[in-house]
């Protein structure tokens, strides 16, 4: 009998690792009580300190497919920065930018960016900091490939800090569409799963 292929999309919470076992005193994943199956692992990674969209799954061709660098898979954020940017900022971000990432120069690729109207995420618990002379405003990254921190190091070098940062969409699947609780965890269908895979609008 062939292994049933399965993946979840899950709502991670800021503060937890995108890992089932918790880490230098902070939670994992199996601290959501998530019921899910013992052969299903996180799809790539969500820092710590980021929230959104984390896909679960046992399907190494789809794992594979996703994370392959040569794939190009675009994944999307609402990233929350410190000032308001300008159209140069968001030029800069569009274009190859030279990151040092865990101790390596790293050249960007181009990816899409553009300054969001504010959207109606929950509060983050806790809450940003905020400034109150210094105003914030959202951005929407989507980006092809996922070094580590590269889209706080991307807005930190163009004098935007991230404070926060949600990842709202994976290929053509979007959090909002699947309605999921933060914390909770759906299993994906054919339609779904044909959507994660999708890299058009």
């Amino acid at each position: 009998m062939s292994e049933e292929l399965k993946c979840y999309a899950l709502n991670k919470p800021f503060g937890v690792l995108s890992q089932f076992t918790s880490e230098g005193g902070h939670p994992g994943l199996g601290s959501l009580n998530l019921s899910l199956p013992k052969d299903v692992y996180p799809v790539g990674r969500l820092d710590r300190d980021s929230e959104g969209l984390l896909l679960l799954s046992n399907d190494s061709r789809l794992i594979q497919e996703l994370l392959e660098p040569s794939n190009g898979h675009p994944r999307t954020y609402a990233v929350q920065v410190e000032g308001e940017p300008q159209e140069e900022q968001l030029e800069t971000l569009r274009n190859p930018i030279e990151l040092r990432i865990k101790k390596h120069d790293h050249r960007t690729k181009p990816c899409l960016a553009l300054e969001l109207d504010a959207p109606s995420f929950p509060d983050r618990i806790p809450p940003i900091r905020e400034r109150k002379s210094v105003p914030t405003s959202w951005l929407m990254l989507t980006l092809t490939e996922g070094k580590n921190r590269q889209v706080r190091k991307m807005t930190a070098h163009v004098g935007l800090p991230t404070l926060r940062l949600i990842r709202t969409r994976i290929g053509s699947l979007a959090l909002e569409d699947l309605e999921l609780p933060l914390g909770a965890v759906v299993k994906l269908d054919a339609n779904q799963l044909l959507l994660v895979r999708t890299v058009g609008p």
